[in-house]
């Protein structure tokens, strides 16, 4: 009898999982891949909208393209979730596992930063990037601040990208001499595992006038006087105010007793909880790794593995997960710096800078579109 597995999360993590399974055991799984959304986007697209190098409509992957063997994907809000029994109920339904993979992302929670919803522009999801593009179309020069406003946050070089690719924006719009652009994060550095690609960052933004303020949380937003109030006191002037969100785990998985500290652990090894027959992948986690798409994407790797192996009932264990990545970086002026990351392999994380090319800037298109084609035939 096929074994069920229930995936709960379209997005990297999930879409990976589904297509190693179905490419490798379809005979021996029946997947059911859950998502509230009815399409996908890549975390990158989001700037691409948001700069006005695509649109919305032609970023979004419709999950109804997905044709594989032994996967079905629906189209449903989780409402609650039992790890002890690996029972799921949604608004479409109830569901009861074999396997239960949780990857259901992090939210953004605007309104754990007072006056951001009214003051500001957060541009970290789909809907945020069509208002931050809206926004920079109607901005006729001043001051910018890009702003983290959390400890953990997706992609963790996305907001230095924004501002390389702010500067760039505002240049070829006759705008950049009437503008000042301020980068404040609560990051020492832009990539803590690696002072060379740090130092490269912090070179290319001191070099387009861009002031980088490490270390430096926003309390809250003034909006009505368009004034950013710091954490040490300090007040900063606004016209344009963007912003990563407070990242949170979702209300169902703190719901289900899953979490613990706000996020879901794991065994590094093999991502299974200390539920047996439940594993999470991606921003959901606490795993000692960064919050990336390409991140979640090699942890389902390895519960691919580990599911595959045990489906196959021989041969040696898989190896844990080495935490290795791509990293592509946005440097503005339509080039990319690629950092080849490592975290769990040796004893110190690893980070090897490539400088910004437009050569790397056709790989991480290619990045995107094998990913197209693996996981949705296009």
């Amino acid at each position: 009898m096929a074994t069920q597995v229930l995936i709960l999360g379209a997005g990297f993590g999930g879409l990976e999982l589904a297509t190693r399974l179905s490419d490798e055991v379809p005979d021996q799984v029946r997947v059911t891949l859950i998502d509230k959304s009815d399409w996908f986007m890549f975390g990158f697209s989001k700037l691409d909208v948001m700069f006005g190098r695509t649109t919305a409509a032609d970023a979004r992957l419709p999950y109804r393209n997905i044709a594989k063997p032994s996967v079905e994907f629906r189209q449903e809000t989780v409402l609650s979730f039992d790890p002890a029994t690996r029972v799921v109920v949604t608004d479409g339904g109830r569901y009861e596992a074999d396997v239960l993979v949780v990857a259901l992302g992090a939210d953004l929670d605007p309104a754990a930063t007072a006056g951001l919803i009214e003051g500001g522009v957060e541009y970290y999801t789909p809907e945020g990037a069509e208002r931050a593009r809206s926004a920079l179309e109607s901005f006729a020069g001043g001051d910018v601040i890009i702003s983290v406003l959390g400890g953990f946050f997706k992609c963790p070089p996305a907001p230095n990208e924004t501002a390389l690719m702010l500067d760039s924006y505002l240049r070829a719009r006759g705008l950049r001499e009437s503008s000042t652009i301020r980068l404040l994060t609560p990051m020492p550095m832009p990539i803590p595992i690696s002072k060379t690609t740090s130092a490269e960052i912090v070179a290319a933004l001191e070099s387009r006038g861009i002031e980088y303020w490490p270390a430096t949380w926003v309390d809250h937003l003034d909006p009505a006087a368009k004034v950013a109030h710091l954490r040490d006191g300090r007040t900063l002037s606004y016209d344009l105010f963007l912003a990563v969100p407070v990242h949170v785990a979702p209300p169902v998985v703190i719901e289900s007793g899953l979490a613990v500290d706000g996020w879901v652990p794991v065994d590094p090894m093999t991502f299974e909880t200390r539920f047996p027959g439940v594993y999470a992948v991606g921003d959901v986690t606490s795993a000692p790794v960064p919050r990336a798409g390409v991140i979640a994407e090699g942890e389902a790797g390895t519960v691919a593995e580990v599911l595959i192996n045990k489906l196959r009932s021989g041969g040696a264990a898989p190896g844990p997960y080495e935490g290795a990545a791509v990293c592509y970086i946005e440097f503005g002026d339509d080039t990319v710096a690629r950092v080849d990351v490592n975290f769990l392999s040796g004893p110190q994380p690893t980070a090897k800078f490539n400088a910004p090319s437009l050569e790397h800037a056709e790989e991480k298109r290619q990045f995107g579109a094998t990913r197209r084609r693996r996981w949705f035939g296009l």
